[in-house]
């Protein structure tokens, strides 16, 4: 039996190494992208098995998922949502139609993918779900609150689904990764331009220290990890008979649960302002 997994947000980083690295290990991956221009691109890198599924749409998440469907012969042993992005601002400056476009793309729509797949999941007697979270789904940043919310949003959600799925043969786990190679920070910056009236904020200073930060090409920091080292832990979340319920990946989210424990929240706000705007 080949096991067949739908990945979602796989037209650059995280999601393309998960394709890749699967296919390497027989996997039948279906790979999705929110936009068609990717989709064609993923085809003409010799990727066989692409749909195009958009996290804020309903109805592109409907089709996406019969695609897929149709390609593994209706069954399905994994799901991966991976696709998210990040939308970079003080909270007081968010408008609200930029926390509700946050939310639609890494938990509403993420929501209704998996509910549909638990479905069949169930009906089929078998399945694994596995989110990608982050290092921020476990403690608050400055000028991250929206992604924030949104990773600490879809953990509650997934620590709940996994205690409702105990009595059945489905596994969930969490990958919570800190600083990784990939597409994140340039998707972000631009969504800090789209939303964030700069000019009338307060917070220009820090709005300015995070466009340079975005802006930089390749890695800024000597604890990013290559996107592989996700697609490692994802790799035993779908193929170990006992998966763990959280992944840490990169020494920050180590480091990160480690304070989450130990620290007062006095100290924890202070090392987290240090992490910069």
């Amino acid at each position: 039996m080949q096991y067949s997994v739908l990945i979602t947000g796989c037209s650059s980083g995280i999601g393309l190494e998960a394709v890749r690295m699967l296919q390497q290990r027989n996997f039948l991956v279906v790979a999705s992208c929110r936009q068609l221009k990717d989709v064609e691109a993923l085809k003409s890198q010799g990727i066989e098995h692409v749909v195009q599924l958009d996290l804020a749409d309903p109805a592109s998440i409907e089709a996406g998922l019969a695609a897929t469907l149709e390609i593994t012969g209706g069954h399905l042993f994994a799901l991966f949502n991976n696709g998210a992005y990040g939308q970079p601002g003080a909270v007081e400056d968010l408008p609200v139609a930029a926390l509700r476009t946050q939310f639609e793309a890494n938990v509403f729509g993420t929501h209704d993918l998996t509910t549909r797949v638990i479905k069949l999941m169930l009906a089929q007697g078998y399945g694994r779900i596995v989110q990608n979270s982050s290092v921020l789904g476990m403690v608050a940043a400055p000028f991250r609150g929206a992604y924030n919310a949104s990773k600490f949003a879809l953990e509650g959600l997934t620590d709940t689904l996994r205690m409702e799925l105990h009595d059945t043969p489905l596994k969930v786990s969490l990958i919570e990764p800190g600083p990784i190679e990939s597409r994140f920070r340039a998707n972000a910056l631009q969504a800090l331009k789209d939303n964030i009236d700069i000019e009338a904020s307060r917070h220009q200073q820090g709005y300015q220290e995070a466009i340079a930060r975005l802006s930089k090409e390749g890695v800024t920091s000597s604890q990013t990890l290559p996107a592989s080292a996700v697609v490692k832990k994802l790799i035993h979340a779908l193929e170990s008979p006992h998966p763990k319920a959280r992944y840490y990946v990169t020494t920050p989210t180590y480091a990160a649960a480690l304070m989450k424990r130990v620290l007062p929240t006095v100290l924890l706000d202070w090392v987290m302002r240090r992490q910069g705007s």
